[in-house]
């Protein structure tokens, strides 16, 4: 048995999540039900829990909030939230997992029968990109994102992509040091974790940052030329998108 422990503010949630995850998932064990993040850091002590069920927005004190006051997090988390682009786009970067509400039964087995891969896997660098996130500047150089490998996860600054391109259902991530690295996201995943300026989205193959940007070539859809001569198709649809967005960078 696996033993849960649910954080969230709104009461009927909780009981909804508690007898989902009793009539669906009978290796869970609902230990206890928190109703705030404080209640939710006591019953962390007490109960050490396998696994949280944590609700990004409460009163007092969010979620994320709550596992920074946490000096250990030796659990897995699975985060629940209602439409909230900014908290889910702060959870995808930390390659974490969350459910939105209200909670569907399919979303919420599938992520359980996950969950013996991923208790074996130490989120620290996960959380560690999550926190970034939440805490960045505009700055793209104090911005990371944890990027799926063979071995783990890799926290990338995002100022070191210089672009992306599509290969079938994985991504080929061109770094600005000349590595690479074939992670197993298709370039629209990559595109929503990366939807921030100076990212661009110019074919259907290709995602470039624009700082590398050395200029732009005009022709059908013309090309654009990144650092080291490197050339990126621009496709006709995305030419007159493209210069609006140029003019604006440089604005």
């Amino acid at each position: 048995m696996v033993r849960v422990l649910i954080i969230d503010d709104e009461r009927h949630c909780c009981d909804s999540l508690a007898w989902q995850l009793k009539q669906y998932c009978p290796e869970i064990e609902v230990m206890a039900v928190c109703d705030g993040a404080e209640k939710g850091l006591h019953q962390i002590h007490q109960l050490q829990p396998q696994l949280i069920f944590l609700d990004v927005e409460m009163p007092g004190m969010t979620g994320f909030e709550m596992l920074k006051c946490l000096t250990e997090i030796n659990f897995d988390i699975i985060f629940t939230t209602a439409f909230d682009q900014y908290a889910i786009r702060a959870i995808k970067f930390g390659a974490l997992d969350y459910l939105l509400k209200p909670i569907d039964k399919d979303d919420l087995c599938a992520a359980v029968a996950k969950l013996p891969d991923r208790v074996q896997h130490n989120q620290l660098k996960q959380l560690s990109a999550l926190f970034s996130h939440i805490k960045k500047s505009n700055d793209l150089s104090f911005q990371k994102i944890a990027l799926p490998t063979l071995h783990g996860y890799e926290l990338i600054p995002i100022n070191n992509i210089i672009f992306c391109e599509s290969s079938s259902n994985y991504t080929d991530i061109r770094l600005n040091n000349g590595q690479h690295m074939l992670i197993s996201r298709t370039l629209k995943d990559i595109e929503e974790l990366l939807d921030m300026q100076p990212f661009f989205r110019v074919h259907n193959s290709y995602l470039v940052n624009l700082q590398y940007a050395m200029r732009y070539v005009k022709g059908e859809g013309g090309y654009l030329v990144l650092n080291n001569d490197i050339t990126i198709p621009v496709s006709r649809s995305k030419k007159e998108e493209l210069l609006k967005f140029i003019t604006h960078l440089s604005a």
